[in-house]
């Protein structure tokens, strides 16, 4: 244990004793001193050394419990709850209020209803274990060579492959670029395109780790409203008719959901040829639509040249295999694998092969087909929950919005209810401008949790009355 646990009872504080107590354990565990499987005293022997009343430490221990902080057992005690690692302490702490603290905020965890991560129980581990260990050993027997830096051609051939028939591309391995995730993905466009100094449509409300992306490309960003048919093209049009890129969630629209209306995509397209501009088009959940199938990708009805698709299995698989892709134009091949070769070249060679071969024996299918029906049902469960606390709740993709009043502080509830292991995200910090943002919450299906769901919510609901005043 790094440090001592420290329990200090303030009494002449307006917030309860227990509220305190909890505050302190969870507090530790966050931190890490309080390891997984570390045990507490029973809540009889904390009260006696604090001084307090049982019932007082009992409630504290029971909200620890409902936050799958702490597990309690007559055989074995209580102890901390078996826990995924979480990051690492740091010396170098980020700077309060900081990009690079909201992003740590954001992927830290695992938190119930935390954004951007998918379900673990509907993964087929075993199965993957077993390719990916074939994969290392293929790698590390091999002669030690350079690899092609646009990824392994076999992985590269089922992409191909699968992209037509599930998204509707048509495109050649050649144009596939593997990268290091969505990230490395955006990365290698933007060096590829050279559009520093010009202008770039953003969607507002949008990414915003794509919004930094563009910030630290020294390009020029103009807050493209959403509204219920995705990004309005028009208004685009009218506020940067001379862009030189547009970059955009056409598939379901992040935040909101929405998919981008055929006659927008149209618009959008025709702009683009046009102006000799450029589309990325991200996206980020691929064919996991949960009504009906899928929206075709962008890139399916270009025919001039101009859309460069960017996908990714953080979502689908697992966002630790920092693995995702890049469909060039057949125009710009050249200029992305030379990018691709000298600026950010492909991930390992063991990973891409396992992906191409979990691919190819059709587990990857299967795995999709499985975890929708999941998130479909978790999806029904959610919304039956929330709506029995009056909520008023949206499905945005693979996310359940919640709405709040305006001028509800959704960054300090967000904040408040990750001491309680529950990650919703703020809906105001994906607003170009707080002068425009809306405040609600983002509850990511695909972590809402199977067991104990209706503590979770009235957690939640709890923490939302008591901080915005409702």
């Amino acid at each position: 244990m790094a440090e001592p646990l420290k329990l200090s009872l303030d009494r002449t504080s307006k917030i309860p004793l227990g509220e305190q107590i909890r505050r302190d354990i969870a507090a530790g565990i966050e931190r890490g001193v309080l390891s997984p499987g570390a045990r507490l005293p029973s809540w009889i022997d904390l009260a006696a050394q604090l001084g307090v009343a049982r019932g007082t430490v009992r409630v504290a221990y029971e909200k620890l419990s409902d936050a799958q902080l702490i597990v309690a057992s007559r055989a074995e005690g209580t102890r901390v709850a078996e826990r995924p690692a979480t990051l690492p302490q740091r010396d170098d702490v980020p700077a309060a209020g900081s990009f690079i603290e909201s992003y740590l905020m954001m992927t830290s965890g695992p938190s119930l209803f935390q954004m951007g991560i998918p379900a673990k129980d509907s993964f087929p581990a075993k199965v993957f274990t077993r390719i990916r260990t074939r994969s290392i050993r293929l790698e590390t027997s091999g002669q030690p060579l350079y690899p092609d830096p646009r990824g392994e051609l076999e992985l590269r051939r089922e992409i191909a492959a699968h992209l037509a028939i599930a998204r509707g591309i048509e495109c050649s391995p050649a144009q596939i670029i593997i990268a290091a995730g969505y990230s490395g993905g955006l990365g290698l466009a933007l060096r590829a395109l050279g559009c520093e100094e010009r202008e770039v449509w953003m969607e507002d409300p949008g990414f915003h780790l794509t919004r930094r992306a563009l910030e630290l490309a020294r390009m020029k960003l103009v807050a493209v409203p959403v509204d219920q048919e995705g990004m309005d093209v028009e208004a685009g049009m009218r506020l940067a008719p001379r862009a030189s890129l547009a970059v955009l969630t056409p598939g379901q629209q992040a935040p909101l959901g929405p998919a981008l209306s055929l006659k927008r995509r149209l618009t959008l397209l025709q702009w683009a040829t046009s102006q000799g501009a450029w589309v990325i088009e991200d996206d980020y959940l691929s064919e996991l639509q949960l009504q009906g199938r899928a929206a075709p990708a962008l890139a399916s009805l270009d025919t001039t040249g101009r859309v460069i698709h960017i996908g990714t299995f953080s979502k689908t698989i697992n966002p630790k295999l920092r693995l995702g892709f890049v469909v060039a134009p057949p125009s710009m091949v050249e200029r992305f694998s030379e990018v691709a070769a000298v600026l950010a070249p492909a991930p390992g060679p063991a990973v891409q092969l396992a992906i191409a071969e979990f691919i190819r024996e059709g587990h990857y299918l299967r795995h999709l087909r499985r975890t929708k029906r999941d998130y479909s049902l978790r999806r029904d469960a959610l919304k039956n929950c929330l709506a029995g606390y009056g909520a008023t709740i949206e499905m945005a993709g693979l996310a359940a919005l919640l709405r709040l009043p305006d001028g509800a502080p959704d960054l300090a509830i967000s904040r408040e209810a990750l001491s309680f292991g529950l990650g919703p995200s703020p809906l105001s910090m994906w607003y170009a401008s707080t002068a425009n943002a809306r405040s609600g919450l983002l509850l990511s299906v695909a972590t809402t949790p199977v067991l104990h769901l209706d503590r979770a919510c009235e957690r939640l609901m709890e923490i939302i009355r008591r901080m915005s005043g409702a």
